[in-house]
């Protein structure tokens, strides 16, 4: 296949476009900064210099493509939430969503989406099991992950297949939440983050690479896709098994009430309970590599 790629350069990009090249489809980036791009991809990819939040002769070179993978999103983790800064967060998404949705509806060719979304599509939702079919919250995250979505699936057609995978806390040692969380441990000073009990949905960056592969192959895929393992657990459970896998104690509770003193509205998304569970993924026979969180984490920290 050829893939066009958008966010090639952050997390999941440079993890997933070697194994693209791997099993030999062809690689085309957006990038608003190819030397940056160079540097940390493979040089077998085609690299196009080009703001994609604009519209722009980049969309013509999507369109030689059988299939674009969006992954382009400015980290909802950085800085506190700002109205500026939400601002930011919104638009890095919807408008590079929407310019990719724009030139594919009116394509008229057979051409396939897969578009990242977030897990915070469900809000704060306790104990309740999440499918793909539950309704949205209502917070920041929430109301943001259901505009994503719904600007990516203008693109949807007879003849274009648009998938929407919500994505859960990615699990690498390259960068994301999983960094920021190690170096407390480290210290000795890990633990839960509020009460602890609310539902952590996780993925293994391995795995999240490979549901991408699976949904680009798999033509019966449409819709979002709950992208976590299968039985995530509460997080008072992820911290003691990270403290674990650093040979460390779990013992330091971040009070819900310093959380937010700490980080404002953003420690809404940390303290949200969400359940989720990868139900389409399982009706399309997915298996995950690394379903266990003791399996994953002593991947990620091998002793």
């Amino acid at each position: 296949m050829r893939i066009f790629i958008t966010g090639g350069t952050g997390l999941v990009g440079r993890m997933l476009v070697p194994q693209l090249l791997n099993r030999h489809d062809e690689v085309l980036c957006v990038t608003r900064d190819p030397a940056g791009a160079r540097k940390v991809l493979p040089e077998d990819i085609e690299l196009i210099g080009a703001d994609p939040t604009l519209p722009g002769v980049w969309q013509d070179r999507l369109l030689t493509c059988d299939a674009v993978v969006n992954l382009a999103g400015a980290p909802v983790a950085e800085g506190r939430w700002t109205r500026q800064n939400k601002n930011r967060i919104r638009r890095s998404r919807l408008a590079v969503t929407g310019n990719i949705a724009d030139v594919m509806a009116d394509s008229g060719r057979n051409m396939t989406l897969v578009s990242a979304s977030a897990i915070g599509y469900y809000g704060n939702r306790g104990d309740n099991a999440l499918s793909e079919d539950q309704q949205p919250g209502q917070d920041f995250l929430a109301r943001l992950a259901v505009e994503w979505e719904h600007t990516a699936s203008k693109a949807a057609r007879e003849d274009i297949r648009v998938a929407l995978l919500r994505i859960g806390i990615v699990l690498s040692t390259e960068g994301g939440a999983l960094v920021r969380m190690v170096p407390p441990f480290k210290w000795g000073l890990g633990g839960p983050l509020g009460s602890g009990r609310q539902y952590f949905p996780w993925i293994h960056i391995q795995d999240l690479v490979r549901i991408i592969l699976f949904t680009l192959d798999n033509d019966s895929i449409a819709g979002p896709v709950n992208a976590v393992v299968p039985l995530p657990g509460p997080q008072k459970e992820f911290a003691a098994g990270l403290a674990s896998a650093l040979g460390k104690s779990s013992w330091l509770a971040a009070p819900r009430p310093a959380l937010k003193m700490m980080l404002g509205e953003k420690a809404d998304m940390i303290l949200a309970s969400q359940r989720a569970v990868p139900n389409v993924l399982k009706a399309h026979g997915f298996r995950f590599t690394f379903g266990e969180l003791d399996k994953a984490l002593n991947d990620l920290f091998p002793s």
